[in-house]
């Protein structure tokens, strides 16, 4: 018979001691529990014992989180919270430096228990160990486990990063700066200074201040890549939380190695940095790992995110400077120099700027400066176009001069294609949006150049233009030719060029008859047929291959899923995994030490959620996790990631998919576990292929004959059924 639902059978260890099976009641006192077993062997003082998980965790059991004990969980009897944290807390500060090690690694271990924390806190305990390390007395591994152990109790969030002194700051700055450090004690000290930009605005200037990028550049030169990829990190987080007249500076900062790094926009403008990230990360032997990836992501988009400025910056019309820039444009292009006021007459001036104006494609012939009022792109598309007629000038000259000479209607206007293409390179590349949380998709050909985003525009532009004579537009095809060009970007994209080279190269290959040549097969693959009888067989077809996409929805979410823990330190990997049991009753899932090769098996997973038990699947800005404060969670893309499972009367299961396409299997499947319908975009794409496919098969035999609208006619009657015997 099995135990009532509030007992659950475990095992209770005691050193020196056989374990004991026992029974324990969820409604009885966790103290009361834990007097019990210490009377079993003897032991005194139980308010001075608890009991932990004993498994790698050795997370201690409270009242809070007693209903995750499930049946069979193997439960260790040890010294209480408090009093352990009072032991560490002396045992530390020892004179014989092996019973420090000893201590420091013990306390770097509990550390990771939040309740162990919030006992070593109460005491203090944060000050003594920033005070040890700011005593600078402590090398080696002595230093590591006093680094390790802070990190952990910080990861908590029970104390505030704006707690720390200059001195720390300085410290741990020191170890990032010195040539030759232990690698796990310049581990620890390039993930504290993350942890404090990313949480502290009033600290972040003493970091700055501290770190340059000459001392950072050595790390990045090292073969670690590990070190590598807290080295970006810090960068990230520096370059991210830097005030925004920080991150524009004056051109005429000359000593970039002992820059400090609130002067972001020029030094990720150096080629030294660039050049350097190029050859030892990205072009490294080493493969790159998620994170690195992920790193360079950021970075990325950190870098593209300096142009917003130009982007959302109109022209304004009466600005001489800016009024200049068309000027040499203009000069540029038809190889004239600006006359003087007093040569010729006005009218004629003006005819003249007109007709030159319209050649270079302009919308306004007048006054093209009102053609950049238009937000986004601003003065960017400007900026490129410039870019484009100074460093690229012979196919500057020749796309002017060649549009120039065709009919108007034919001609492709420079400066409206210019406008619009850097509008949409800007939405291609996210210009101005914060990096997401989960995207580890960096493009390698953006560290190949100096000016990457300039020289995009300059291929994309040259593209335009090609694309512009192979479909023979004319002004009324403009948006046609648009969608064409930005399928080709994005089809090139698709492959990560590792450089600029490649990247025109691929798009040599995307021609507009490739193109026409890919949308005509994959119409061929979507074919829709619209016949009546074809719609009928559709609908009775429908219901078969919905069961077909729920059964492997349900399917996968027996094989589980690994989800990453999200925290304001992503690098501090923390996993768990969940899976549906295989007669779907029943939700399996549990933490995890590090991401799993393979299948996670269900007995190492200790809590379940029985299915009957969920009342709702929520998603979105909806989900509790969601909902509170922090820029990660205020994130677009994380929150199209998000997911909740309600049960109970409001206890919640939180997920943050890992990519798309998980988020859309695990909806589904759950949705299908409740009887609800299966909405995901996922899902209607699934049933389009299946359904087309399916169709095509039926039909095989039907090629290339004509089905009738409606079906053919009844034959009348014969006169008389003779026929039939004689077919006897």
């Amino acid at each position: 018979m099995p135990p009532p639902a509030d007992t659950v059978k475990v095992a209770i260890e005691w050193p020196g001691a056989f374990p004991k099976l026992m029974e324990i009641d969820q409604k009885k006192p966790l103290s009361a529990i834990i007097k019990e077993v210490c009377e079993g062997w003897s032991l005194g003082n139980h308010e001075n014992f608890a009991l932990q998980i004993a498994d790698a965790t050795n997370f201690y059991i409270t009242e809070k989180n007693r209903n995750d004990v499930k049946n069979g969980s193997i439960l260790r009897l040890t010294t209480s919270p408090y009093q352990t944290a009072v032991q560490l807390h002396e045992r530390i500060q020892s004179s014989s430096m092996d019973a420090k090690l000893e201590s420091l690694k013990d306390l770097a271990n509990a550390s990771r228990d939040i309740t162990f924390a919030q006992e070593f806190i109460n005491l203090d305990g944060i000050s003594l160990l920033t005070l040890m390390v700011e005593s600078g007395t402590d090398f080696g591994d002595l230093l590591s486990f006093t680094l390790t152990a802070f990190v952990e109790l910080m990861d908590h969030g029970i104390v505030s990063w704006d707690t720390f002194s200059v001195a720390f700051i300085k410290k741990i700055a020191s170890y990032v700066n010195k040539s030759a450090m232990d690698t796990a004690v310049l581990q620890r000290s390039l993930a504290i200074l993350e942890s404090i930009v990313l949480n502290s605005q009033d600290l972040y200037h003493k970091v700055a201040q501290e770190i340059t990028i000459g001392q950072l550049i050595p790390h990045l030169q090292g073969t670690d890549q590990d070190i590598q990829t807290y080295t970006i990190a810090v960068i990230n987080a520096l370059f991210l939380k830097a005030p925004e007249d920080k991150r524009q500076v004056d051109e005429h900062i000359v000593d970039i190695l002992n820059c400090p790094l609130t002067e972001m926009a020029h030094i990720l403008a150096q080629k030294q940095l660039r050049s350097i990230i190029l050859t030892n990360v990205i072009r490294s032997p080493t493969a790159i790992n998620d994170e690195m990836a992920h790193q360079l992501y950021v970075l990325q988009v950190l870098t593209f995110n300096l142009l917003e400025d130009r982007m959302m910056t109109k022209m304004d019309p009466q600005d001489q400077a800016q009024r200049d820039i068309i000027f040499e444009l203009r000069r540029i292009a038809f190889d004239v120099e600006c006359e003087p006021n007093n040569s010729g007459s006005s009218e004629k001036r003006k005819s003249m700027y007109t007709r030159d104006y319209k050649k270079l494609g302009f919308i306004n012939h007048v006054n093209p400066a009102v053609d950049f009022t238009q937000i986004p792109p601003g003065m960017l598309a400007l900026d490129n176009m410039l870019y484009f007629a100074r460093h690229h000038q012979d196919a500057y000259i020749r796309i002017v001069l060649e549009n120039s000479s065709r009919e108007d209607k034919h001609e492709c206007p420079f400066g409206r294609s210019s406008i619009e293409l850097t509008k949409m390179l800007c939405e291609i590349l996210k210009v101005g949006e914060l990096p997401s949380e989960n995207c580890p998709k960096f493009h390698p050909m953006f560290f190949t150049h100096d000016r990457s985003f300039e020289e995009f525009f300059c291929i994309c532009i040259q593209l335009l233009n090609k694309t512009w004579k192979e479909m023979r537009a004319t002004s009324e095809d403009f948006n046609k030719v648009m969608q064409v060009v930005r399928e080709q970007i994005m089809r090139a994209l698709t492959v990560k060029p590792n450089s600029l080279d490649q990247f025109k190269s691929r798009l040599q290959n995307l021609s507009y008859t490739e193109i026409l040549k890919i949308r005509q097969s994959e119409r061929m693959n979507q074919e829709d047929f619209q016949s009546r009888p074809i719609l009928e067989l559709r609908e009775k077809i429908q219901p078969e291959i919905m069961e077909l996409i729920k059964q492997q929805r349900l399917n996968r979410l027996c094989d589980g899923t690994c989800f990453r823990k999200i925290s304001s330190r992503r690098r501090q990997d923390k996993f768990w995994y969940c899976r549906l049991s295989p007669n779907h009753k029943v939700l399996h899932y549990g933490d995890l030490e590090e991401s799993p090769q393979g299948e996670v098996p269900h007995d190492s997973l200790q809590d379940k959620l029985p299915v009957a038990d969920i009342k709702a699947v929520i998603t979105g800005k909806d989900c509790p996790h969601m909902k509170e404060k922090g820029a990660l969670k205020q994130n677009k893309e994380v929150l199209e990631l998000a997911f909740s499972v309600l049960y109970e009367s409001d206890e919640y299961l939180n997920f943050i998919a890992p990519d798309k396409h998980e988020y859309c299997v695990w909806t589904d499947g759950l949705n299908a576990l409740l009887g609800k319908e299966m909405t995901s975009d996922y899902t209607k794409s699934d049933m389009d292929t299946l359904l087309t496919m399916e169709m095509k098969l039926r039909l095989l035999d039907l090629e290339n004959i004509q089905i009738p609208e409606a079906p053919p006619p009844i034959p009348k009657e014969p006169s008389n059924y003779d026929f039939v015997y004689d077919c006897n």
